[in-house]
């Protein structure tokens, strides 16, 4: 083997420690890259369980809202339609005089 050949040859040998470590750096940070994603693939699904609760809560809220001003315009209905059937009582009475 010639000294071009060794110097050839140990050119060669250093770029390819020099690829191997360079793979090996790239498998790490794919290792670390694939554990954040799959993190962040856990985060997303318990933020749509906690949006999809939170949704529901809301609807029961705007029900439990519609319910109890229902409630309450029912009383104010009840409330008129009583003073209305006293002020027609006074007036047939007024009549029967």
């Amino acid at each position: 083997m010639t000294e071009e050949d060794k110097k050839l040859l140990s050119t060669f040998e250093g770029k390819l420690r020099h690829f191997m470590y360079l793979y090996k750096e790239l498998k790490k940070e794919n290792a670390t890259l694939k554990q954040l994603l799959s993190e962040k693939e856990e985060e997303i699904a318990c933020m749509a369980d906690s949006q999809k609760e939170l949704e529901a809560r809301y609807t029961n809220l705007k029900m439990a809202r519609m319910i109890s001003i229902n409630d309450n315009e029912l009383r104010d209905t009840k409330q008129r339609l009583s003073k209305l059937v006293r002020e027609v009582d006074k007036c047939i009475a007024l009549l029967n005089e």
